[in-house]
């Protein structure tokens, strides 16, 4: 790691609707961050294009792959990152992990450990108030949440539980 480098990869971890936004918004808030927000960049690049989780990850890897030499140059030039991105799979976290390492600047991974009742009480607010640019249905929230692996010591990651 390049540890003269001020920068830094923060990745976020938790449920739908756990806080990550909102999170990611306030880690942006240092100076020489950059926040990038998948659901906005999905929604602008992809509209109506997203019905699934098929599709989903479809566009999803197609912007990770777009954006990957963007992080990483924005890294290594100095400027921290945020990355309002899911990391809650093995996968998706190795593959975040790897922007920084590429970069040679540390990381952090924020778990968010709100448990399943509260993700599903905020997500049903969340939809009532239609600011959000994806809605997510119950049966959506199911599906994900099964693919939602919490983040373990091994996975050798910098982790800031919240």
């Amino acid at each position: 790691m390049n540890h003269s480098s001020p920068a830094v990869l923060h990745l976020l971890c938790g449920r739908i609707a756990s806080g990550k936004s909102t999170l990611a918004q306030q880690l942006a808030q240092v100076p020489g961050s950059v926040l990038i927000c998948e659901d906005q960049w999905l929604a602008q690049l992809y509209p109506d294009l997203i019905h699934s989780v098929a599709d989903y990850l479809l566009h999803a890897q197609r912007l990770g792959n777009t954006l990957g030499p963007l992080v990483v140059a924005m890294l290594q030039a100095g400027t921290s990152v945020v990355l309002d991105f899911p990391a809650n799979t093995l996968v998706q976290r190795a593959g975040l992990r790897a922007w920084a390492d590429q970069a040679g600047v540390d990381h952090q991974l924020h778990v968010l450990n709100a448990d399943e009742d509260t993700c599903r009480a905020r997500l049903r607010e969340r939809n009532q108030q239609g600011h959000h640019p994806f809605a997510t249905s119950e049966e959506e929230f199911e599906l994900i949440c099964r693919y939602f692996v919490p983040a373990q010591a091994s996975e050798g990651l910098h982790i800031v539980n919240h």
